[in-house]
């Protein structure tokens, strides 16, 4: 893609405008007195625009702008849509249900929560998968692709431009921490729904039409793909989505620590289901766009799927405009990669080194060493991140779907029966965490043939069983008291509900008519 000199002073400016932004909001709300809730939660004063944005920007990242997009131009078409708007329900429901109990536990994590229900080891077990997994397998995902991305717009080789990029996100998630990361999404995340906007907008004018777009891709524009679809079969959806959906939404700390962060119930409710009304944009941001690309572009695409976006923005956005449109993905990056390294720092900090190693650690060292935390996740990111550019991953979007199996069916299943069943002992708890990845690992290497969506829903339903049976032997004597915050209101507001239900109702009206 050829860059104009209004390309790329737009593409530099639109950073200094955005880095510069959030480290200068962020320093001015802290202050000269920094403490650990201030950098890791954002002093708990986000309101709900911040939270839904934030949760979007951290959210979309090249894995939706290249991969979905791809997706969509190859066999999946707008099937793969279902990720978001599943996405959006859940969320909603999240907002109403789990996300109260968190908020009035005053927690800072998510494995703080499994040692007030369970013990200190299931705390242990869960902060060390969560940050293997984020340094191991997220971190290098998003550095990966956004070094692809870069490399694609100026030339760079991947491992420069995976270091450019990771010395992006932790500039601001090192000085500014959660608030400085929260005022980059408010902008990143618009610019970048903005821009999905505007490609589908071009491009549908390219086709000749809504019309002539749903004629070409009458095949395609269909929610539901049959049972044996290697790709995207409804039985994933119905089965092992909502599981995903239930981790991603509602106990992934980078997505989680915003609504852990919020001033009230009612702005972290808000903010949830703000953000799931948001993602209702997606199948026209991202997922037409990339059906548009095979109608228009089918032979220069040829079987390079994922380069199904970036030929939008090359052949239909003018120069100047372009330079806008990629600052916002590679933004999208960024932000993702931030929130990465912000969470992956506090779980580091918080429930390894403050609860296993110095519990009287006074704040301005949790503090400092968060930012170091941070430093050292992004640089062992960097580290791994090209060596996924080999043929064997194949491609960053299976390889995330694959490695982050190992967390999700045994986390869920866990937090889950902790809150539903009151006698569930500690055992039980640490005996789920460490059995999902065993279980998961045994259906990756024997049961290859089943959608690893299904393989995630049969993992969750054996863990369930385990800790059934070590509840049902060695239950507690009296259910564990978890802390309350006093300082919150929390009765759900008739808004909230309201909002809830468009939501939904959005999400159901679309699968209708694209049923």
């Amino acid at each position: 893609m050829h860059f104009t000199l209004p390309d790329l002073l737009l593409f530099i400016g639109f950073f200094v405008v955005v880095v510069g932004l959030s480290v200068w909001k962020s320093r001015r709300a802290l202050g000269r007195t920094e403490d650990s809730a201030g950098f890791f939660l954002a002093g708990r004063g986000l309101s709900w625009p911040f939270i839904g944005i934030s949760i979007v920007a951290a959210n979309i990242s090249t894995e939706q702008m290249v991969g979905m997009a791809g997706q969509a131009a190859g066999r999946v078409g707008l099937a793969v849509s279902a990720w978001q708007l599943t996405g959006s329900v859940g969320i909603a429901l999240i907002a109403l249900t789990l996300l109260p109990k968190f908020l009035r536990a005053g927690i800072y994590t998510m494995p703080e929560f499994l040692e007030y229900r369970y013990n200190a080891a299931a705390r242990a077990i869960m902060a060390l998968l969560t940050v293997a997994i984020y340094a191991l397998v997220m971190l290098p995902a998003v550095l990966y692709s956004g070094g692809v991305t870069l490399r694609t717009l100026t030339g760079l080789d991947l491992t420069t431009a995976v270091w450019v990029i990771g010395l992006i996100g932790a500039v601001y998630a090192t000085l500014g921490g959660l608030r400085a990361i929260a005022w980059a999404d408010l902008v990143q995340g618009l610019a970048l729904l903005a821009g999905g906007m505007l490609v589908f907008a071009l491009g549908l004018h390219a086709v000749g039409g809504w019309g002539e777009f749903t004629r070409f891709n009458a095949a395609k524009l269909h929610m539901i793909l049959p049972a044996d679809n290697p790709d995207l079969p409804w039985t994933g959806i119905v089965s092992g989505m909502w599981i995903v959906i239930l981790y991603y939404c509602g106990l992934n700390q980078f997505i989680v620590q915003r609504n852990l962060a919020a001033r009230s119930l009612r702005d972290g409710q808000l903010g949830m289901i703000f953000a799931g009304g948001l993602w209702l944009l997606v199948p026209f941001a991202i997922v037409m766009p990339g059906l548009i690309a095979r109608q228009l572009y089918g032979a220069e695409l040829g079987d390079k799927n994922d380069a199904a976006f970036p030929t939008l923005i090359k052949n239909l956005v003018q120069p100047g405009l372009r330079g806008l449109i990629c600052a916002a993905i590679a933004g999208a990056v960024t932000s993702t990669l931030a929130s990465l390294l912000n969470s992956a720092s506090t779980i580091a900090t918080m429930d390894v080194y403050r609860r296993l190693i110095n519990p009287a650690a006074p704040q301005p060292r949790l503090v400092w060493l968060g930012r170091v935390l941070t430093v050292a996740c992004m640089a062992v990111g960097c580290a791994v991140a090209p060596a996924l550019d080999q043929p064997r991953f194949g491609g960053v979007f299976q390889f995330i779907q694959q490695f982050q199996g190992y967390i999700w069916p045994g986390v869920v299943a866990v937090f889950l029966f902790g809150i539903l069943v009151e006698m569930a002992p500690g055992a039980a708890g640490v005996a789920g965490l460490l059995a999902g990845p065993v279980i998961y690992g045994m259906f990756q290497a024997w049961a290859g043939s089943l959608h690893f969506l299904v393989q995630v829903a049969l993992t969750f339903s054996l863990v369930l069983a385990l800790m059934g049976f070590i509840t049902l032997v060695w239950p507690l004597k009296e259910p564990r008291r978890l802390p309350e915050r006093n300082d919150l209101d929390m009765r759900t507001s008739p808004e909230v509900l309201a909002a809830a239900v468009a939501v939904i109702a959005g999400v159901a009206l679309f699968f209708a008519v694209f049923w």
